[in-house]
């Protein structure tokens, strides 16, 4: 799918974020154009600096844009109070972070419980939830053990648990693999490929590793905080499907 067109679920137009004012301003994105379709696995790269973990910030309305367009299925984000963003990331948006972001003494199953506490659900519903949710990661069997009696890469299955228990129509992923050996990594990105194919779950991640974009259906680049190259891989992509 090439997420090009008004049909695309996530749409930026002429996106700019700039940070400070006067001398010291920053101008972190500077006109970023951008549609991304339901069900695509995008990597998103670039240098350190490149703007494109701002764009990532902007995506799952974790950060404002300060001027542009930045339509989700339509609806205008950028004219959203921080509430209404609030309710759009816990009802559509799932985030993995490099760092995990598990509470530590908590269990794997409470963990991965956390979204739906806040979103009110009740006990019951909760506890099955997240039971298929750690399933789904290949961790049936695993809900009573805490963050220090796993390795990493169950941390990370934890973490992506965790994301998609609210079932989101859009993973956000930020370096994912970035704490993890390679055996671990590539289990982790196979997982992702796994919940975009099977699941069809949207999945934006940004990484600097080449083999974990290669993972993906399409890579944009960003360079001083522009799109720089966009490109889809459609042989490869009809191999995953």
């Amino acid at each position: 799918m090439s997420g090009q067109g008004a049909d695309a679920l996530i749409r930026l137009v002429g996106i700019t974020k700039t940070y400070g004012t006067g001398q010291a301003a920053f101008q972190a994105l500077r006109g970023v154009d951008l549609d991304i379709g339901a069900g695509e696995f995008v990597a998103v790269m670039g240098p350190s600096g490149s703007g494109k973990s701002t764009a990532m910030n902007v995506l799952g309305c974790l950060d404002t844009p300060s001027g542009g367009e930045y339509l989700f299925r339509g609806v205008h984000v950028e004219r959203l109070e921080r509430n209404q963003r609030a309710l759009l990331r816990r009802h559509y948006l799932g985030f993995v972070f490099q760092g995990f972001n598990l509470l530590a003494r908590t269990s794997a199953q409470e963990n991965v419980e956390l979204p739906l506490l806040y979103r009110g659900e009740e006990a019951g519903a909760r506890h099955a939830a997240a039971r298929a949710a750690l399933a789904r990661v290949g961790l049936a069997g695993w809900e009573a053990h805490t963050p220090a009696e796993l390795s990493g890469g169950q941390q990370q299955r934890v973490a992506i648990a965790r994301a998609i228990v609210t079932n989101p129509l859009v993973l956000l992923a930020d370096e994912p693999t970035g704490n993890l050996d390679s055996q671990r990594s590539h289990e982790i990105m196979e997982l992702l490929v796994a919940l975009n194919r099977d699941q069809g779950i949207t999945v934006i991640m940004v990484t600097h590793e080449p083999d974990m974009a290669a993972y993906a259906r399409r890579v944009v680049r960003f360079v001083d905080g522009r799109v720089a190259s966009d490109e889809r891989r459609e042989a490869e992509a009809a191999s995953c499907s």
